[in-house]
């Protein structure tokens, strides 16, 4: 309803003004007014939309029937607008575009993809004169679509949109809304009381006066300054008592509030009447025609609606029926019986089948359910894997458990709550997936699901909890899966040939699907263990997998040969990974890098790996694959074929919106980009993903990205970042047991006290690194950090520690090939090497650094090369040789931040008799983490579309951010950018 002034809320509509105004100059903010039902959110937000303009006005009120419907609010919201996302990124076209119901999804979405294909959406209908998103009743709206429009509003920035919510206060919106601005309406004042008492006395005979003073007191005491209870009871009041010249009732009529006044209203309409409203309640959306279909089914009047009309109830619109107020829908609710309620969703049921809505009508049906129904159940688990499908995990989790309630049989019960268990983790809900899983497990009596029980649940330890504990629980579960489920031949391929031939169970599809996931399961442990730092750990999984192959004269099979006992190329490449790395960590460092090596042959090329329309479940795999390759090239020694792999992860990862993996694939890729002298754009990746790590719950994955840029922020020197990212990191990763996140953060420390000179301290830190155990350090760690912990020993005078730790490089990199690892352990050996081999082992090493494409993902590594062999030829006297060397070393540590090397190198400089001036800051020092992430996409030749897609951004912040970054670089094109970057 329109007002002109709204009683009491000032310093509110203030603040709506101050949201207005950002928004049409282009900026983005969200606001949340809370308070009780009466309070007068709606009022505010009608006056929102009403005093946009010229901004788009898009609004969406959430009803506690859709509640649970995924993307039901985002539906009501971007309806006028959904036409516009064909000019979003392919990746997030789809995935809005499935979440509106307006296409089926090619594959399984994340929750991420959508979010951000929303942000896109929002963006794009912002132009040219601003978005203002108001959503009422925040408190029913559908967890898919709260998490999409939250997740927007958090990085709302340039793209002129703004979000206004108005909500209960309870405490699940309180926890969900907590980092957005908020303000409490809290009850009127008795000034404002009486405004809003005088406004509803308005043509009443005899009270031109207005209230009496002790009647505005009295009411305002009664209803704690509440707007609607205030205006409600002022209409049951005769104008003597407002007047004050009769007494007040006593009680006053507000009985059980104002549900109680509502529910009065409702019970002296006609019966008719009653029973349309009834239908209106529970179907939700405000459907005209359904509500109508199913009363006259009911054989309710056709004129009934407006009978509820006329007594002020519901407002009749062309296509939607709105009650006045939640309340009296509640009220409507509370006075119906249950047999009453279950005939209304029956006939809503069959209306909705017939009109083909199988998700609302699955919901209904349920509703009317009267106990366990195995055609309901599978209907409404059905609704729920849709609803999974296009993203809405924490939705579907809710439809899964409702089936599984429903469910008459026991396995078929304990399966949908291990489905139910999967959608309520990836929806960002870990305790209801605990709840859900216990309870699968209690049910479970198939060997097939408790080995999938155990999986999910080792998944969810090892993404949040003890990563020790995860390992053990992956092992135990493969050891009773193989025991349980693989015939007694089927779990060694060295076995003897069985009686039964051909036909026998070794080769069914039921072995098959065992044996793959017992193979799966032993992937699981092999991660864990490398969490971990458990290299007996690893040594005994890759046993069990060497046995995993299929039997003799099992043919090979296609990738889609999953109900098969045929052997896939993904099984036989998780084989040959695992149980390779079993080996090497043996100590058959030969049979081991055989295998290793030949799964790295297998892994696909990059061609596809920036189309971001190839959004299919392939790219899940592919991504996967990356990350075991570069777990492989780590235990090989190639720190470039780690990186590279790991980036390409990470690029793959962000283009097709993997499930539930976002933050964790970013780690890889974080961490390459570091390796590949990538400092910045390493920060940058590591800032989204801890954010996503916090934003899910996933604490491990937090501690990685932690761990990361505690060492970007050592090799620039931020001795104060350096230690807050390492304590923080170290704080998750000792109590959890992940030895390779403690071991990272360790090592940045001993990195810091390097770079600053405190060579003793250094190597300190840095020889713990090897002595520590499973939990608290790591092998890969300790192979890593060889080089650095050689140069802190010969520093610190501890000559026979440098060389014991260059010998263990070069056994550890004895199958290594590629020129950075040979460079590597060259510089190494120049550092235990004399005065007269150094030089020209270190001139090796920068030879192997300075060739091939290569070059500029090994500029941090070749600046430290540089730098020693400077060193080495001033301590010389060959001044004149040394400064070329101590010169590049110092651009190059400018040019990447890192201050504390490039003062070594000015100071060595200066001692080869070159004078410096001090060097301003670096360019790329100039940009913001989000632009330099545009920056070195654009400069790889990625479109803005792209770019948008792998950022989670819409493609108008990346113009924006674009725009911004050309003057700070002194740039004007895409081409100067990518010379720049190069």
């Amino acid at each position: 309803m329109a007002v002109d002034r709204i009683s009491g809320r000032g310093d509110e509509l203030e603040a709506i003004e101050a949201l207005l105004k950002e928004v049409r100059s282009g900026a983005g903010r969200a606001l949340v007014l809370r308070g009780e039902p009466g309070a007068g959110k709606s009022t505010l937000l009608e006056y929102a939309a009403r005093r946009a303009a010229p901004a788009r006005v898009l609004s969406a009120t959430g009803a506690e029937p859709e509640s649970g419907m995924a993307f039901a609010a985002l539906h009501q919201l971007l309806r006028p607008v959904a036409g516009l996302a064909d000019a979003l990124p392919g990746a997030q076209r789809d995935a809005v575009r499935a979440a509106l119901g307006i296409a089926e999804p090619a594959a399984a979405q994340d929750r991420f993809l959508v979010a951000a294909g929303v942000l896109s959406l929002l963006a794009e209908a912002a132009v040219p004169g601003g978005l203002v998103c108001v959503v009422d009743d925040f408190q029913w709206v559908d967890q898919a679509s709260a998490d999409a429009l939250l997740f927007a509003a958090r990085r709302f920035g340039s793209d002129g949109a703004g979000l206004l919510i108005g909500t209960r206060d309870t405490p699940g919106t309180r926890q969900a809304l907590r980092t957005l601005p908020a303000m409490d309406l809290a009850g009127l004042d008795a000034g404002s009381a009486r405004e809003v008492l005088a406004a509803g006395m308005k043509g009443v005979a005899g009270t031109a006066a207005g209230p009496a003073p002790a009647v505005v007191d009295a009411l305002t005491a009664a209803t704690g300054g509440n707007p609607l209870a205030l205006s409600e009871t002022a209409g049951l009041l005769t104008a003597e008592q407002l007047a004050g010249r009769a007494p007040l009732p006593d009680p006053l009529p507000l009985g059980d509030g104002m549900a109680g006044v509502y529910g009065g209203q409702i019970a002296r309409l006609p019966e008719d009447t009653r029973l349309v409203l009834l239908v209106a309640a529970l179907e939700g959306r405000g459907d005209v025609r359904l509500i109508r279909a199913a009363g006259e089914r009911l054989g309710a009047s056709p004129d009934a609606l407006y009978a509820a009309e006329a007594a002020g109830v519901v407002e009749i619109r062309p296509a939607e029926v709105r009650f006045r107020h939640p309340l009296i829908r509640a009220a409507v609710h509370a006075g119906a019986g249950p047999a009453a309620r279950r005939a209304v969703h029956g006939h809503l049921a069959a209306l909705l089948s017939e009109a083909g809505d199988r998700d609302r009508a699955a919901r209904h049906r349920a509703e009317a359910a009267t106990g366990p129904d195995e055609e309901i159940a599978a209907e409404l688990a059905a609704a729920g894997d849709r609803a999974g499908t296009r993203g809405g995990y924490a939705d579907a989790a809710g439809m899964l458990s409702w089936a599984a309630e429903l469910t008459p049989d026991e396995p078929a019960r304990a399966r949908r709550l291990k489905d139910t268990a999967a959608a309520a983790w990836l929806g960002g809900h870990p305790g209801r997936a605990q709840s859900a899983l216990a309870a699968a497990r209690e049910l479970a009596e198939d060997p097939v699901l408790l080995a999938e029980i155990a999986q999910l649940s080792g998944r969810f330890e090892l993404s949040s909890g003890n990563a020790a504990e995860a390992l053990r629980a992956f092992l135990t579960a493969a050891e009773r899966a193989a025991a349980h489920t693989l015939p007694p031949d089927a779990g060694s391929a060295g076995g003897p040939p069985s009686p039964h031939g051909a036909a026998d169970a070794s080769h069914s599809p039921r072995t098959g699907a065992a044996r793959r996931i017992v193979l799966a399961l032993l992937a699981d442990a092999a991660e864990a263990a490398s969490y971990v730092g458990d290299t007996d750990a690893a040594v005994r999984i890759g046993s069990r997998a060497a046995e995993m192959a299929p039997a003799p004269g099992a043919p090979a099979g296609p990738e889609d040969a999953a109900d098969t006992d045929t052997d896939t190329a993904a099984d036989a490449f998780l084989r040959d990974i695992l149980t390779g790395m079993g080996a090497w960590h043996s100590g058959d460092t030969d049979g081991g890098a055989r295998l290793l090596r030949r799964a790295l042959a297998a892994v696909p090329d990059n061609n596809n790996d920036n189309n971001n329309d190839n959004n299919n479940g392939d790219d899940s795999r592919q991504a996967a694959h990356l990350l075991w390759a570069a777990a492989a090239a780590s235990l090989l020694g190639e720190s470039d074929a780690a990186a590279r792999h790991g980036a390409r992860a990470g690029r793959v990862a962000k283009v097709s919106g993997m499930v539930g993996t976002l933050p964790v694939v970013l780690e890889n890729a974080a961490t390459a980009e570091r390796m590949n002298s990538n400092i910045a754009l390493s920060i940058a990746l590591s800032q989204e993903g801890l954010a996503l790590a916090r934003e899910t719950g996933l604490d491990n994955s937090a501690a990685a990205h932690l761990a990361n840029l505690a060492v970007c922020a050592a090799v620039r020197g931020q001795e104060d970042d350096c230690r807050a990212y390492a304590h923080e990191a170290l704080a998750i990763a000792i109590p959890h047991r992940l030895g390779l996140r403690a071991a990272v953060a360790s090592y940045a420390l001993g990195l810091l006290d390097l770079g600053l000179g405190r060579h003793d301290r250094a190597h300190e830190r840095l020889m713990a690194l090897t002595t520590a155990g499973p939990g608290a350090g790591h092998p890969v760690v300790v192979w890593g950090s060889t080089a650095d912990r050689v140069e802190a020993a010969v520093a610190a005078g501890d000559h026979t520690a440098a060389r014991a730790a260059t010998g263990f490089l070069q056994q550890w990199s004895a199958h290594a090939t590629s020129p950075r690892a040979r460079a590597v352990l060259a510089r190494c050996q120049a550092l235990v090497a004399d005065d007269v081999t150094a030089p020209a082992l270190l001139r090796q090493a920068l030879a192997l650094l300075d060739t091939g494409d290569d070059r500029d993902a090994t500029a941090y590594e070749r600046a430290r090369t540089a730098l020693l062999l400077g060193e080495r030829l001033r301590r010389a006297r060959r001044a004149g040789e040394a400064r070329p060397h101590l010169r590049d070393a110092a651009e190059t540590f400018h040019r990447l931040g890192a201050a504390p090397w490039e003062r070594r190198a000015q100071g060595e400089l200066r001692a080869a008799g070159e004078t410096t001036d001090p060097a301003g800051p670096a360019l790329l020092e100039t940009l913001t983490a989000q632009e330099l992430r545009i920056a070195r996409l654009v400069a790889e030749g990625v479109s803005n579309k792209d770019v948008a897609a792998r950022l989670f951004l819409s493609p108008r912040t990346v113009e924006y951010h674009l725009y911004k970054v050309y003057p700070k670089l002194g740039i004007t094109s895409r081409t100067e950018l990518a010379r720049l970057l190069r």
